[in-house]
């Protein structure tokens, strides 16, 4: 798959999860016990409905078979690591998005590798993509997601002034490195790309709005106030791109279709949570969580 898939993918994405490691602390893996409430509503968005919601769209909407099974490799990536810094600019709860982000990063090492194997046995079964394998999938997963995560929690508890003054530029690299994630493989499809956005462009937007709104809904019934509804409904719109890209590209190759709805969504989430983002301001007075 060359040298930009096998060396440069991971590194980026590794990195980019050792630097949402070094923003972490141990406060956010507790939250489930004193904000038991607001996170269980946000966990049960992110790892049940999300993927139903996007296994129905799938299922009811006319797509290539690989072009369903990447909506659903991004319907199963997690919550991305710009949904605290949005959540934060729409006035939302930013703990909980953390607390989100960083537990639902750890619990794909078994979510992603059910989900993608699942999807794909449903929309393409034996085919000439050949064999997806959980254990194989969910090995790579753990290397590239949660090693570097650990690792990075673990500099944050030990060498706390260190993260602290090195965490921005972490965080600077990191989103060079999605950018750059992002460009790579909009340009290994560059010749496909029109036609791939016309195909994938509208079900992942429809995917990023509907979720959305749904997370908004439930939210309001279940969580506990406004902030809280912000963060949650940013954690379901906000998905990890660089995951959904490095595991299409893993199991399908750099130029595959599979690839492309990873690449569109993360081109639309920005778009529809800046408005969001821009919607909540004009319409809030700020939040005090």
């Amino acid at each position: 798959m060359g040298f930009v898939t096998n060396i440069v993918l991971p590194i980026a994405l590794a990195f980019i999860m050792f630097s949402l490691g070094l923003g972490l602390t141990v406060k956010d893996f507790t939250r489930l016990v004193y904000q038991p409430k607001d996170f269980t509503v946000g966990l049960f968005m992110q790892i049940i409905i999300l993927p139903l919601v996007g296994l129905g769209i799938v299922t009811i909407w006319p797509l290539q078979p690989e072009i369903a099974l990447g909506v659903m490799i991004i319907a199963a990536a997690p919550g991305g690591v710009t949904s605290n810094l949005l959540t934060s600019y729409g006035r939302g709860d930013v703990a909980l998005s953390i607390s989100l982000t960083a537990i639902v990063s750890l619990l794909s090492v078994i979510t992603i590798p059910a989900i993608v194997v699942y999807s794909y046995q449903y929309l393409i079964g034996n085919s000439q993509l050949g064999e997806v394998s959980i254990g194989g999938l969910a090995l790579k997963v753990f290397m590239i997601v949660t090693i570097p995560m650990i690792l990075g929690l673990l500099v944050r508890h030990f060498k706390e002034e260190f993260a602290i003054r090195f965490q921005n530029i972490a965080q600077k690299i990191a989103a060079v490195l999605f950018a750059l994630v992002l460009i790579g493989a909009i340009i290994k499809q560059r010749e496909n790309i029109v036609a791939f956005y016309a195909e994938a462009g509208l079900v992942t937007l429809g995917l990023n709005i509907l979720m959305m709104i749904l997370a908004w809904i439930i939210a309001s019934v279940f969580a506990s106030g406004l902030s809280q509804r912000v963060a949650i409904s940013m954690e379901c719109g906000l998905q990890n791109g660089t995951v959904a890209i490095a595991v299409a590209t893993f199991l399908f190759g750099s130029k595959s279709p599979v690839v492309i709805p990873a690449a569109t969504y993360s081109l639309t989430m920005f778009i529809t949570a800046l408005a969001f983002v821009y919607f909540l301001r004009r319409r809030t007075t700020p939040i005090t969580s």
